[in-house]
C-alpha cells in the first residue's frame, strides 16, 4: 500500500514538474550590471538573474544593467539599461502555424533577433511600441522608446556583418520590417535604415540610411540625440505637416469678428484681476517617482508655431532643450499653451512641471549637490520649491 502511495505521489510531482516546465518559454541568457526585475501576471516579482525562467505575461525591466532573453525558438531580445519589455503572449505548438509571439517594448532600447528554429513563423510575431506596430519579415532590428512613447526603429544587417564591415562593403539587410501606426506605414529593407515615430497618429518618417553606424553605439542616447539623418527626416516631416495644415484651412471667407459667440447677458469683462490662479492645474506629476526611469531626456522641439508659450520669458535655464547645469529639459510642444519642465533625478525618478504660458512662476530646485532657480516671465505669483536629499 505504501509503495503504491509513493508511486502515486511521485507521478503527481512529476506531473507538476512538467507543467511548470511547460510554462517556461525561455530564460535570462546573459546578464551584466545591476540585476533587474521580472514581474509575473499575478504580481509576483523575481530577480532577472542569469538563467531566471521567463513565462508568458512576464514584464522584464532592467535597472542600471543589461540582459538578454533567449526564447525556446532561439529568438533573442537584448535589453540595455532602464528598458521595459512586456511579454504579452508566447505560444508554442507542434504545428508552427499555431505558434505566436506578442511583445510590447514599453521604454528603453532593445535589439530583437528572430530564431533559426522556425518554431514561431514571422507572420505570427507581433511587436508593439507605444506609437507603432512592427511587422516581421526581417530577422534583426533595434527599437529605442523614450518616456513620451516616441520610437526609433533601425533595421540591422545580417549577423555575418560585424562592426568592421560597412554598408558600402556589402552588408546585406536581414530581410525587411514594416513600421505601422494610425498615420501610415513605412517599409525598411536596407541595412541600417531607420524611421522615427513621434505619436500614434503621426506617420513614421521617411526611411533614411544611417551612415557609419557602430552597433555598440545603439543605446538609450539614440532617442535623445538621434543620428543626423533621422533628425533631418523629422524636420522635413514637421515642415510638410505645417504646410498641409495651412492648405487645408478652408474658412477664409468667414469673418469670425462678426460672430457673437457669447450671449450679451453672459459676457463678463475679463482682465488680469479676474484670473483665478487657484483654479489652474500648474503641477502635473510633481515628483512622480518612477523607479528605474529611462536615463534620457526627450528630443528637443525645434520647429514651433509662434505661441504664447514660445514667447514666454524663461530665465535660469536653456530654452528650449536640455540644460546640463539645471538638468532640466524645457519643452514647448507645437501649438501648446503651456511650458513643460522635465528633470530626470539620477535615473531614480523624475520632476515634471507644466506651467501655463501666461503665468509668472519661480521654480527653485535643490537636489544635492546642485541648486537652481528658473523664472517664467516676472518670477512672481507662483513659487515652487523642490528639495531632495540623495542621502
Amino acid at each position: 500500500m505504501k509503495t503504491q502511495l509513493f508511486k502515486l505521489l511521485f507521478l503527481i510531482n512529476i506531473g507538476f514538474f512538467n507543467i511548470a516546465n511547460a510554462q517556461s518559454i525561455g530564460d535570462v541568457f546573459e546578464q551584466t550590471g545591476t540585476i533587474g526585475d521580472i514581474t509575473r501576471e499575478n504580481g509576483e516579482q523575481l530577480s532577472a538573474e542569469l538563467n531566471a525562467p521567463i513565462v508568458s505575461m512576464d514584464t522584464v525591466e532592467t535597472k542600471n544593467g543589461r540582459l538578454k532573453i533567449q526564447f525556446v525558438d532561439d529568438t533573442q531580445v537584448s535589453m540595455t539599461e532602464h528598458t521595459v519589455v512586456e511579454i504579452n503572449e508566447y505560444v508554442y505548438d507542434p504545428n508552427p502555424s499555431n505558434s505566436k509571439m506578442a511583445l510590447n517594448f514599453a521604454q528603453g532600447t532593445a535589439r530583437f533577433a528572430t530564431g533559426r528554429l522556425g518554431l514561431v513563423p514571422k507572420e505570427n510575431i507581433q511587436i508593439e511600441t507605444p506609437t507603432a506596430s512592427i511587422g516581421i519579415r526581417g530577422t534583426d532590428f533595434t527599437m529605442s522608446v523614450d518616456e513620451l512613447g516616441r520610437s526609433l526603429v533601425i533595421l540591422l544587417p545580417d549577423e555575418d556583418c560585424d562592426d568592421a564591415q560597412r554598408l558600402e562593403e556589402g552588408c546585406a539587410p536581414s530581410g525587411s520590417i514594416t513600421v505601422t501606426n494610425n498615420g501610415g506605414v513605412q517599409i525598411l529593407d536596407q541595412a541600417f535604415q531607420a524611421v522615427m515615430v513621434s505619436t500614434a497618429e503621426t506617420p513614421p518618417t521617411r526611411p533614411v540610411v544611417i551612415q557609419d553606424l557602430d552597433l555598440n553605439m545603439i543605446d538609450n542616447m539614440f532617442i535623445v540625440n538621434p543620428p543626423g539623418e533621422v533628425q533631418q527626416a523629422v524636420a522635413e516631416q514637421e515642415e510638410e505637416s505645417q504646410g498641409v495644415d495651412l492648405l487645408a484651412f478652408n474658412d477664409l471667407d468667414v469673418d469670425f469678428l462678426d460672430e457673437n459667440l457669447l450671449p450679451d447677458d453672459d459676457f463678463e469683462e475679463y482682465d488680469e484681476l479676474s484670473r483665478d490662479f487657484l483654479n489652474v492645474d500648474y503641477l502635473v506629476n510633481l515628483l512622480d517617482v518612477i523607479d528605474n526611469s529611462l536615463d534620457m531626456d526627450p528630443i528637443k522641439t525645434n520647429k514651433l508655431n509662434r505661441t504664447q508659450a514660445q514667447d514666454s520669458n524663461i530665465k535660469g535655464t536653456l530654452n528650449p532643450g536640455f540644460d546640463p547645469v539645471t538638468q532640466y529639459n524645457t519643452i514647448i510642444e507645437e501649438g501648446s499653451d503651456s511650458i513643460l519642465f522635465l528633470r530626470i533625478v539620477d535615473g531614480q525618478g523624475k520632476i515634471s512641471l507644466r506651467i501655463p504660458a501666461g503665468a509668472n512662476a519661480k521654480i527653485e530646485t535643490e537636489v544635492e549637490p546642485t541648486k537652481s532657480i528658473i523664472c517664467v516671465n516676472d518670477c512672481s505669483s507662483i513659487n515652487i520649491y523642490i528639495r531632495q536629499n540623495n542621502g
